[in-house]
């Protein structure tokens, strides 16, 4: 990680559990980190708390709407303006609505999709626009992925979050391909961790939270440092080392 010092970081929706856990350890490794959410308290809260331990990078709240191009492109501008661009981009912002395919509301899957697919993708376009004309070369885009990306289980609950997450592992091959074709050495990664003990099934169940309790109850779940660790793996590879897909699962995980 000693090649990413002081070098700048954009990581969505960092106000909580895998985005937080995450911007704490680019923070930790000497990274200016831009943590994005919709609200900035608990971001603020994080840059504070990493100051007081004394590490060596900084993290600058900013806040940001994911499902409103305009207010990524305002977002883009302030990095621009106060830190040059980014570097890394580390898409992990997302949600989950229980709404099946058979009786969901349309309403959660525009959401759904807007913040998942859309807002990723716009953030992909604009941090690879802003590292192509500093003729960043050597800069990482790293997608928050799940294993329902690449398999849908028997949840009719999770069956269209499972399509954006399936959307997801599409998007980050093809990056990789075009990456390719430009003949850039921007690398491109697709994180697909397991059950992850945050507060992302809570906010999916906000009206049955006792859903959400049993979801993590069964086994010994990932945690989000598990996730930021991984993140920090895949940065750290050498430069010549794309690590396009990385799985995670909890131990006793069946799936």
């Amino acid at each position: 990680m000693e090649r990413w010092k002081g070098r700048v970081a954009l990581v969505t929706g960092a106000s909580v559990g895998i985005g937080a856990a995450v911007a704490k350890e680019l923070v930790r490794h000497g990274m200016t980190v831009v943590g994005c959410a919709r609200n900035v308290d608990k971001i603020q809260e994080l840059a504070a708390e990493c100051k007081k331990a004394g590490y060596t990078g900084v993290l600058v709240p900013i806040k940001c709407d994911l499902t409103k191009e305009e207010e990524i492109l305002s977002m883009f501008a302030a990095i621009k303006a106060q830190h040059k661009g980014v570097d890394v981009c580390i898409n992990n912002a997302g949600l989950a609505h229980p709404e099946p395919l058979l009786s969901g509301k349309t309403s959660g899957w525009k959401n759904m999709l807007d913040l998942n697919v859309i807002g990723l993708s716009i953030c992909t376009r604009e941090a690879y626009q802003s590292m192509k004309e500093r003729n960043v070369d050597d800069g990482h885009i790293i997608n928050l992925n799940s294993l329902v990306g690449h398999s849908v289980y028997p949840f009719a609950d999770g069956h269209f979050y499972a399509a954006t997450k399936y959307a997801v592992t599409a998007l980050t091959e093809g990056l990789r391909q075009e990456l390719h074709e430009a003949k850039s050495h921007i690398r491109a990664t697709s994180i697909s961790p397991g059950l992850v003990e945050t507060e992302f099934a809570y906010r999916a169940y906000s009206k049955e939270p006792e859903k959400a309790a049993a979801a993590y109850a069964p086994n010994k779940n990932l945690v989000a440092v598990d996730i930021a660790e991984a993140v920090v793996y895949v940065l750290g590879a050498p430069p010549h080392v794309q690590i396009g897909e990385l799985k995670i699962r909890p131990v006793e995980s069946a799936i």
